[in-house]
């Protein structure tokens, strides 16, 4: 299938130009078609008979196998969540912590994860030490991704109990090394954990060599992959397999039902908490199965930037606009400032036009995502509207 074959799927894309695939993607109308299959399966089989039970499990397990394949583990370090947040709290929240231990959190982190672990050092009396990486938008050893050695080894003390780092920097789109990061970490006395916020790179990037060198690795299928909300996954460490005990707990927890608070399930299980809305997984699968149309996840890379190298060229050439990025990025987030207006004023008079992309708080700027889906003429049109949203002010 060629990428424009899989555009002409997507009803969102037929009266707007999007710009906001790390927000949500669009849903494929084959995926929307599977989801609705699922809920009329279930009903076929009834929604509680014992018909229904094997089809729920063949779906799970072809989910669970699926996503397990794409992060390079096996499936029982693969559990299914509802998005990036629980993927990363419900572990997070499990592991032996002591009194004392310190979180290092990059300063450039979504809020929901911020906000998690500011309330997990509360109840645990941990410290939580932010460190910089929101500066590294350069190349070189002193800007570039490879400085995070050098700041990870400044900020580490003998407590240092976890790193918390996203794969790609939702906000200035610069990819981290997160195998790196990992060796690094089992080199320290305390071998610290390493959480890994994957919401921007899940479908846009490889991301098999980082989820299996993570302990908790979190990702969403409504972004890049082009699925429904309301799903996702997470890939755990062995090691949090075997030291973190369940937090929100429920049936499908358990192992055995009947053996309440010692019957937990031994693998990633142990985290999924109770019903799922296991008609959304036909949706995700097909959402992931047409990208694997589109090509390998290399091939879709290079078509992702493509598109933002177009977008992050044609920036330098309107004055008074400024990327974040000093070089092209290496994936699909392009991010920049209007000088002289907001960005949600910007924001908003692009939306008037049916050109759709968001503004960052922290840094203030906007952001642009340029996907397999983006064409050559809406990333010329975007900006042509920017300069002349740049000229109005």
């Amino acid at each position: 299938m060629r990428a424009e074959d899989l555009r002409a799927l997507m009803p969102a894309l037929r009266n707007k130009t999007y710009f906001n695939y790390g927000g949500q993607g669009p849903l494929p109308t084959p995926s929307l078609a599977a989801i609705n299959e699922g809920f009329l399966a279930v009903q076929e089989l009834g929604p509680f008979t014992g018909a229904v039970w094997p089809w729920v499990e063949q779906q799970t397990q072809r989910l669970r196998s699926t996503l397990a394949e794409a992060c390079g583990v096996p499936s029982s370090r693969l559990a299914l969540t509802e998005n990036v947040s629980s993927g990363c709290v419900l572990p997070l929240w499990g592991l032996p912590w002591q009194a004392g231990d310190q979180i290092l959190i990059s300063d450039a982190e979504h809020h929901g994860v911020v906000a998690a672990c500011q309330e997990l050092a509360r109840r645990e009396a941990l410290e939580l030490v932010f460190f910089p990486v929101s500066h590294l938008v350069g190349e070189g050893p002193e800007r570039g991704p490879e400085a995070v050695h050098a700041l990870l080894e400044q900020a580490f003390t003998p407590r240092t109990r976890m790193v918390v780092l996203s794969h790609l920097l939702w906000n200035t789109g610069v990819e981290l090394p997160i195998p790196a990061v990992a060796q690094q970490l089992a080199a320290h006395p305390r071998q610290p954990w390493l959480l890994v916020d994957a919401a921007q790179s899940f479908g846009s990037l490889r991301v098999n060599e980082a989820a299996s060198a993570a302990d908790i690795y979190a990702f969403t299928g409504h972004k890049w992959a082009c699925g429904p909300e309301g799903l996702g996954g997470v890939a755990l460490s062995e090691r949090v397999l075997e030291q973190a005990s369940p937090t929100l707990i429920g049936w499908r927890s358990l192992h055995n039902e009947t053996d309440e608070g010692s019957g937990w399930h031994p693998d990633g299980r142990r985290f999924e908490v109770a019903t799922s809305c296991v008609p959304l997984f036909g949706g995700l699968l097909r959402s992931l199965a047409l990208l694997e149309s589109v090509g390998t996840v290399q091939d879709r890379l290079e078509q992702i930037r493509q598109r933002s190298h177009q977008l992050w060229q044609g920036l330098q050439e309107i004055q008074g606009v400024r990327t974040l990025l000093p070089q092209p990025p290496g994936a699909g987030l392009v991010s920049f400032v209007v000088e002289g207006r907001l960005p949600g004023d910007v924001v908003r008079e692009l939306g008037r036009q049916g050109l759709w992309i968001r503004s960052l708080e922290n840094p203030a700027c906007l952001r642009a995502c340029t996907h397999v889906t983006t064409t050559e003429e809406e990333v010329n049109q975007l900006l042509e509207a920017l300069r002349i949203a740049k000229a109005c002010c």
